[in-house]
């Protein structure tokens, strides 16, 4: 029996040598099937490499003026940028800014208290670990979370328990680190991010170009600046465009992110500069990251260079623009100096060609304080579609229409005016009594009776001296659709956002239809009044006003425009529903008003070469400016609306001065109107006489050296 079982020992080695044996074995095959057969796939799989197509911006396209004149342009200048892999850490990002700080100087006025807690962290490891305890460690431990989760719960209790003292253990030196670092902590995995593109010296950018090596990820490049070359001369029209640390707007997120912008991109963030953001952005230059299984970039390759944004030609005469600009300015002080204008701070011109819509200026200056309280003019153009006032008798000429559309007058129709006696209600009169007049008297001398008058019988209400009046409350809306016909009370579709619409009143008593007839109810814009005079200048068309002429491609001779490609139509909106009798009417009312004694701006424009026809407005207005002490203090508007020549119109324009006296006027309205007229008959016969450049800017333009972007 031990013989036997001495014997079973070796038979069972045996079989178990056998089965190493055979595995072995399989092992041997299977690693040669590996190599043999599937090697040269796994190699290349151990090889695989990804590509990572990354956009990057061009510059915007130009902003020209009617003339070609360069009215927005791009200045390069030196950046340095980061682009960091997806496998960078904060440990490398931090050596990089490291090395990076011996070569470019970095403002640290970006550098937040969050920015250097968390540097405060990375740079000095012992000290932060000991902020949370180790039982404080155990219990998060025990809570069930996983990893990242304690990790993170940790990072945010050291985070609160960095004290004042401990921040103000971190240098100079390292701020500007910080500052360098959270630049670089901006941007997103393999798109480049600018560190430093403002001031960036020559030697800076030579030196950094001499070390890229040493600072992966690194790179030197050229980065544009939007530069408004007439600083802020139709500035407010402009636009502005978000700055580097601004990115895209975060309430349109998600419009852009859709189409293919990056979340820190430059974009246009007001007025013409983000309404034609799609034109103006351009196409994308496209670089190829080749990454590996690991995350990092093997090598880069561009693919497309881009193509600058499309160039805008606007309708705008630049240089009229900005003389109209001066002399708003020189105005408005002239008046102030008078002493009777405290609450005068702003004013408004608009002028545009009245048979295509196109805006030849459009002007408005505000007299504010900056923060040392002194006091300086600040472009506010974009208050002619964004603010409306009273207008006052400057609308007459769309009463008269009214009346004659509606059939309560008829041409050569003669009214009493007279001082009209109604119960309850101050006595209503004109300015002076005048008797016996027809239209073109009316408007001429500008009779407030005759106006009355004629909307009490479009109302159906009669006047009897000293008793109630009563009309049909429909008649406010009759009145206003005649005058929507001229745009008055209606958004004049020009290609601008945030257009205001004006104001209508609420209530509709008999007195209030008498002041709207003349003015001094319903509220209205000062393009609204430049739309208004065009259409009865032109013969009956309301144009829509245009700022943009062209669209053109870009080219890079900075001499010549590229190709077109598209040109602006004028549109009609809308032909009024008036016989060209009654206009006729009208217009020869509105010449009387500039050309013939007595008209109330006779005395301003007798003389203009360039024979003019207009109709002046004063306003009865409560103040409702910046004031607060002084709201609703009663106060005059003063306004002009008017074309040239009167025969032929070639140019139409709107005067608006809210707020402009308190006693007397002093015809600042008609001085406005005067200078704008000869300023643009001057610039037209210079052209002629080619003194004046076409598609250069002129010399005498003051460039901004401020805020550009």
């Amino acid at each position: 029996m031990k013989k036997k079982k001495r014997a079973q020992v070796p038979f069972r080695l045996n079989i178990l040598f056998f089965v190493v044996f055979l595995l072995f074995s399989a092992l041997i095959l299977r690693l040669g099937v590996v190599q043999i057969v599937y090697g040269e796939y796994y190699r290349k799989e151990a090889e695989r490499t990804e590509d990572e197509i990354v956009s990057t911006p061009v510059p915007r396209g130009k902003i020209y003026d009617r003339f070609h004149r360069v009215i927005v342009d791009n200045i390069p200048r030196n950046a340095i940028t980061y682009t960091r892999s997806k496998t960078t850490k904060p440990e490398d990002t931090l050596e990089v800014a490291r090395k990076l700080a011996k070569y470019i100087n970095k403002p640290v006025d970006k550098v937040t208290e969050r920015d250097m807690k968390d540097y405060w962290i990375l740079t000095r490891k012992e000290k932060a670990e000991k902020k949370v305890s180790k039982k404080e460690r155990e219990r998060l431990e025990k809570q069930g979370l996983s990893q990242k989760e304690i990790d993170k719960k940790i990072y945010e209790l050291t985070l609160k328990r960095i004290t004042p003292d401990d921040l103000r253990e971190i240098t100079k030196k390292e701020l500007e680190i910080i500052a360098i670092k959270h630049e670089m902590d901006s941007g997103y995995a393999l798109t480049p991010q600018m560190v430093k593109n403002e001031g960036v010296t020559n030697r800076e950018y030579a030196v950094v170009s001499e070390h890229l090596e040493e600072l992966p990820g690194v790179n030197t490049t050229v980065d544009w600046k939007r530069h408004y070359v007439y600083g802020n001369t139709f500035r407010s029209v402009l636009g502005n465009v978000t700055k580097d640390d601004e990115g895209v707007p975060r309430e349109r997120l998600d419009y852009f992110l859709a189409r293919d912008y990056s979340r820190n991109e430059r974009v246009g963030k007001s007025y013409l500069e983000a309404q034609f953001e799609g034109v103006l952005h351009g196409k994308k230059a496209k670089i190829k990251n080749v990454v590996d299984k690991s995350g990092n970039v093997t090598s880069i390759e561009q693919i497309y260079d881009g193509e600058r944004g499309k160039d805008l030609v606007l309708t705008i005469d630049i240089e009229l623009q900005k003389q109209v600009e001066k002399i708003i300015e020189e105005e408005i002080m002239a008046t102030k100096r008078k002493g009777n204008s405290p609450l005068l701070d702003r004013a408004f011109v608009v002028m545009m060609d009245p048979k295509t819509g196109e805006v030849l200026s459009m002007a408005g200056k505000l007299l504010a304080k900056d923060e040392s309280g002194k006091r300086q003019f600040v472009d506010f153009a974009i208050g002619n579609i964004t603010s409306a006032y009273a207008m006052g008798s400057a609308v007459k000429g769309a009463t008269v229409l009214t009346g004659f559309q509606t059939g309560v007058l008829r041409p050569n129709t003669y009214i009493h005016d007279e001082p009209l006696y109604i119960k309850g209600t101050p006595v209503k009169k004109s300015w002076q009594t005048m008797g016996t007049i027809n239209e073109l008297t009316a408007l001429q001398r500008s009779s407030n009776v005759y106006m009355f008058k004629t909307v009490i019988a479009i109302g159906g209400g009669k006047y009897r001296p000293h008793r109630s009046l009563s009309i049909n409350p429909e008649a406010f809306t009759t009145i206003r659709k005649y005058f929507s016909q001229f745009g008055l009370g209606m958004k004049t579709g020009i290609d601008l956002p945030n257009e205001l619409s004006g104001f209508q009143g609420k209530e509709t008593r008999a007195g209030l239809l008498l002041d709207l007839s003349i003015g001094q109810y319903d509220m209205y814009t000062p393009l609204q009044m430049a739309q208004y005079v065009s259409t009865i200048a032109n013969g009956g068309y309301r144009m829509k006003p245009q700022i943009v002429k062209e669209i053109r491609k870009p080219t890079d001779n900075a001499k010549e425009l590229g190709p077109i490609v598209q040109h602006f139509e004028p549109v009609v909106l809308n032909r009024i529903d008036m016989k060209t009798e009654y206009i006729k009417r009208v217009q020869e009312g509105f010449r009387r008003v500039m050309q013939e004694p007595k008209g109330t701006a006779y005395a301003f424009f007798a003389d203009a070469p360039y024979k003019p026809a207009g109709k002046t407005g004063t306003a009865e207005a409560f103040y409702d400016g910046p004031i607060q002490s002084r709201r609703n203090d009663p106060t005059y508007n003063l306004t002009l609306v008017g074309y040239a020549p009167y025969n032929d119109p070639e140019v139409a324009f709107a005067v608006v001065v809210p707020w402009a006296t308190q006693g007397q006027s002093d015809g600042i309205n008609n001085r406005i109107g005067r200078r704008i007229l000869d300023t643009y008959f001057k610039l037209k016969a210079e052209r002629a006489k080619g003194n004046v450049a076409n598609n250069t800017t002129s010399g005498d333009i003051e460039t901004n050296t401020g805020e550009n972007e």
